[in-house]
């Protein structure tokens, strides 16, 4: 897996190793406050294309980190 941040790439893994190496990923945190509607767009997309599962499951994950945030301090994505 490759991350766009260079610290993730050190501290996350996949431990069944069904990604590969060199495969492009993008992670989104719940304290990103654009993560929920990010999440809510590719549902869309997700949809429209056919996939009303994942596009269900992707909305109902989007509604937990809008929850959350609501506990926490959210901020700007950061690098």
């Amino acid at each position: 897996m490759k991350f766009t941040r260079e610290d993730y790439n050190q501290r996350i893994i996949d431990k069944e190793g069904r990604i590969p190496e060199d495969e492009p990923v993008f992670l989104l945190r719940a304290q990103d406050v654009h993560a929920p509607s990010t999440l809510r767009h590719y549902a869309k997309l997700l949809e429209e294309s056919g996939n009303k599962e994942m596009a269900d499951e992707l909305r109902a994950h989007a509604k937990q980190m809008v929850v959350w945030q609501k506990s926490v301090r959210v901020h700007q994505p950061d690098k």
